[in-house]
Parts: structure tokens; sequence; C-alpha cells
């Protein structure tokens, strides 16, 4: 349900964001008035009724449109990403109440056995560093402590590298559309160049098509980077919390010292 719930609202997010290039395009249309109040249509109204938004697109030469479908195709994985990432960085997704009241219950009975069994039938984030914690329980409390936090290490990087990719997302949309602008300014002094200095219309067009490049690459960028900086934080959270509740869970194995002459493991009298 929550998959359903999410995956509607990246698809109005992605409807919203081909939507408003097109309303504000069609915003140019808007007929202009004289003193005597008669309808006067502009330049802009003229040229924008002809092919609207698939004007812009597919008007803008072989390089302009590969540009729009890459940041369309940008646009759709950073949805997607993030999409992906939502799900994954959630309480119980990483931390299960299912595993922290397992494990809770058979450390509290003093077996250590049964605890790993629960990790293993309970894979998480959470379940990898109670078990490389007691993978290290025959070396001391102070061993337990650095390999919990070496393991919440890399589960912070598994995480980091998921969300980097809407990081990818953001920062391609603004270079995509910063080289749209410069070929639609190059078309642009072409045109000059060759003497189309007098037509103006068709300079405004070469210009507009080139800020549209820009406007749709921030249109995918300023999402991106805020969804990544929303989640990278929340995944934080929740690693140091993570860490916090499974030390508090292994805080009965305190009293488990180490041997050094025979390399065995015997419990300090309480």
């Amino acid at each position: 349900m929550h998959k359903i719930r999410k995956s509607l609202m990246a698809a109005a997010v992605l409807v919203g964001a081909c939507v408003a290039p097109m309303a504000a395009l069609n915003s140019f249309g808007q007929e202009l008035t004289d003193a005597n109040g008669n309808a006067v249509e502009s330049d802009a109204a003229k040229q924008s009724s002809g092919g609207g938004f698939y004007e812009i697109v597919f008007g803008s030469g072989f390089v302009g449109t590969l540009l729009w479908f890459v940041l369309f195709g940008d646009g759709a994985l950073a949805i997607y990403f993030s999409i992906d990432s939502s799900i994954l960085i959630k309480p119980e997704r990483l931390m299960p109440k299912k595993l922290i009241d397992g494990v809770q219950a058979a450390m509290a009975e003093g077996d250590v056995v049964k605890a790993m069994q629960i990790c293993e039938q309970n894979p998480s984030a959470m379940s990898s560093i109670v078990m490389a914690a007691f993978q290290h329980i025959e070396e001391g409390f102070e061993a337990i402590q650095e390999a919990v936090t070496a393991a919440s290490d890399l589960e912070q990087e598994k995480i980091q590298q998921r969300l980097n990719w809407i990081s990818v997302c953001g920062n391609l949309g603004p270079s995509c559309g910063l080289l749209g602008t410069v070929q639609g300014m190059i078309l642009t002094f072409q045109a000059l160049a060759s003497g189309g200095a007098g037509d103006a219309s068709a300079l405004a067009n070469s210009i507009g098509q080139a800020l549209w490049t820009t406007a749709g690459g921030l249109i995918v960028s300023i999402p991106s980077i805020t969804v990544f900086y929303s989640l990278r934080n929340k995944a934080n959270r929740l690693i140091l919390r993570m860490t916090a509740v499974t030390m508090e869970l292994l805080n009965g194995l305190r009293n488990v010292a180490v041997d050094a002459g025979e390399e065995a493991v015997e419990e300090m009298p309480a």
C-alpha cells in the first residue's frame, strides 16, 4: 500500500513537471490589449500557438531534442531512485521491531545462539550490525564496540551509495540544461552570421528554446537535491539510532572478559 501511494505521488510530480512548462508556455499566448481595450495578438502568442511545448522539444535541432530526452530520462530516474530510497530508509525496514524484541528476549535469557538465529531470520541493516558484534564476542566488550562501529559505518556507506544516484540525477539536470542553452545560443549566432538579424521572431525562438532547456534542468535538479539531503539526514539519524539500540541490547556482555592465557571466555562474577 505504501509503494502504491508513493508511486502515485511520483506520478503526480512527473505530470506536474511536464504540465508546468506547457502551462508557462501557454501563458506567453495571452492576449494583450491596446489603449482602447482591443485585443492584440503578440508575436509570442503567434509563435507558441504553432506547436507549443512540442515545438520547443522537437524544434531545437537534433542536439536540442536529444538533450530534452536526456532531461526526461534524468527526471524519471530521479523519481525512481527517490521512491526506492524512501522505501528503503524506514525504521521498520532498517531496524524491525520483531528483530529488536527477539534479540532483547534472547539476551535476557543469556542465549546468544538464539539471538544470532533471530538475526538470520530477520535480515536487515541492524541484524548485520548485531551479527558483527556477536562474531567478536570472544574478544571482549571493547572489541564488540569496535565491531558495532565498523558495521554501522558499512551500513551507512551502503545506504549512501543508493542515495548518491539521486544526487547524480540532481547534478546532471542543470548540466544538460546549460548544454542546451549553449547549443541554442550557438544556433542564434549562426542565424545572425547568416544574415538573419532582421527576423526577430526566429531569433527569439532560438533563445527561448535555449532557456527552456535550462528551466527543464532546474525543474529536475531542485526537487532531486531536496529529496537527497532529506533522505540522507534521515538515514544518518536511523544509523545513529541503530547503533545506540544495538549497544543497549549487548549491554549484558559488559561482564564478559577474555582470558588471554587460554583464549577462553569466562563470565566475571557479579
